[in-house]
């Protein structure tokens, strides 16, 4: 039906097609005079009719996953955040770096908190919001994104149920939107929480309220802002497995910042790893955390990211077959099935080196590995040997499984350790993060 949509007092009212329950599709921009997307714009390819089919069902729109763009540039005093980024549009994007490297900045400067300067580009879920070379710039009430800060800051005198219930489009009537509301609340497991105030909740409770209330915004982007941050490590890990499931159940691409990087090795499908306002390395998360030359690797928690599949479960002695490409690796059984996906990290401390196989070791895990790079280990004492586990013959466009040893400098000189010398991949420990 037409319906007016209500302007401010520096522009006439203008009658507008609307055929979903809001006020509009689509508006027109006062400053740009450029047709942007108000909150039910989707990406191309995205019709009204998938969305509110995926709605009906429990579920939520589903696109083909668009490309990302982030280039900006912000300062305040001599801080200066300058970044040029492409990001998948599908997934968990990790920003990762230490506290004041511009993280937040560039969270705030995709939500339009800040305006971005430097012939800025944001483009977003489909969306472009900032355009600097057509004078684009959607405010941050008409961005379609949830945001998840640190703190929940959810209303006291509200009940649970009625915090979600705040975060969804005015309007929004009893359609596909009531339906997706439904679907945040199972999502996230708090069914059992709506009638209560938000004073009666743990933290882990206050933050998945918290996400669900951004999710009930329908957004085309979702960003967290160190939502872990404010937690203790036993809350942080409670709410830890409802981040997963948003990644495989959820189709909004997110937006994720911390400093921990525990959260990283779990969350993180693409990695930017930042310092100093700048992005010093972006990529797959499993590429960027076997680097040897971006900082995320210089601490005791150096190691590498693998992703495989549960071969087989061996009852007998509670272990569990993992293919990882061509690595197989055994680790101890938690509840795994045959076929489920999993993630395992090795870290760099873990792995020790030999020019050939090793019998009669209690160490279970030994890989053929090819020495791919060899560089100071952050002392002295130390080397970080980065190792390809693919097999020679493999495809030259495969992304290689790659793996990180912390040795000894005496250890390379005894083994003259070159690179592409061929080797053996000793792993003491492997951690099922997932």
């Amino acid at each position: 039906m037409w319906r007016p949509w209500p302007t401010d007092r520096r522009t006439p009212c203008r009658w507008v097609w609307c055929c979903l329950p809001c006020w509009c599709c689509w508006h027109w921009d006062w400053c740009s005079g450029a047709s942007v997307g108000c909150w039910h714009e989707r990406a191309p390819g995205r019709s009204q009719a998938s969305s509110l089919h995926s709605a009906q069902h429990g579920g939520f729109p589903v696109s083909a996953p668009v490309q990302q763009r982030l280039r900006l540039q912000w300062q305040r005093g001599a801080f200066v955040l300058d970044v040029d980024l492409s990001l998948p549009g599908s997934g968990i994007t990790v920003l990762y770096g230490p506290s004041g490297c511009g993280k937040t900045s560039l969270l705030r400067c995709v939500a339009g908190l800040e305006r971005a300067q430097g012939n800025a580009l944001v483009q977003m879920g489909g969306l472009t919001w900032q355009d600097d070379s057509r004078g684009l710039f959607v405010p941050t009430h008409r961005r379609a994104i949830g945001y998840v800060f640190q703190e929940a800051s959810l209303f006291e005198h509200l009940s649970v149920r009625d915090n979600i219930a705040f975060g969804r489009p005015r309007n929004a009537g009893t359609g596909a939107a009531a339906l997706s509301l439904d679907a945040v609340v199972a999502l996230l497991g708090i069914g059992h929480l709506l009638a209560r105030r938000s004073t009666d909740l743990s933290g882990g409770e206050r933050q998945r309220v918290a996400i669900a209330r951004a999710l009930a915004a329908q957004p085309a982007v979702l960003l967290l802002d160190e939502p872990l941050s404010a937690l203790d490590h036993a809350r942080r890990q409670e709410i830890l497995p409802w981040l997963e499931r948003l990644r495989h159940e959820v189709h909004i691409p997110m937006l994720y910042v911390t400093h921990a990087a525990d959260e990283v090795a779990r969350l993180a499908d693409t990695l930017v790893v930042m310092d100093q306002g700048r992005a010093v390395a972006c990529g797959a998360a499993t590429e960027v955390l076997a680097q040897v030359d971006t900082p995320v690797v210089l601490g005791e928690d150096a190691g590498a990211l693998l992703q495989g599949t549960v071969q087989s479960i061996d009852s007998d002695w509670h272990l569990a077959e993992v293919q990882c490409g061509s690595a197989t690796l055994w680790l101890r059984d938690s509840g795994l099935v045959v076929g489920q996906g999993v993630r395992v990290r090795v870290l760099a401390r873990d792995v020790s080196l030999a020019l050939a196989e090793v019998q009669g070791s209690s160490i279970q895990n030994a890989l053929r590995a090819t020495v791919r790079s060899i560089v100071p280990g952050g002392h002295p004492s130390q080397a970080l040997v980065q190792l390809q586990l693919a097999p020679p013959d493999a495809a030259p466009d495969s992304a290689p499984n790659l793996l990180l040893a912390r040795i000894t400098q005496r250890a390379v000189h005894s083994l003259d350790l070159q690179v592409g010398q061929a080797v053996w991949a000793h792993i003491k420990s492997v951690g099922l993060v997932r």
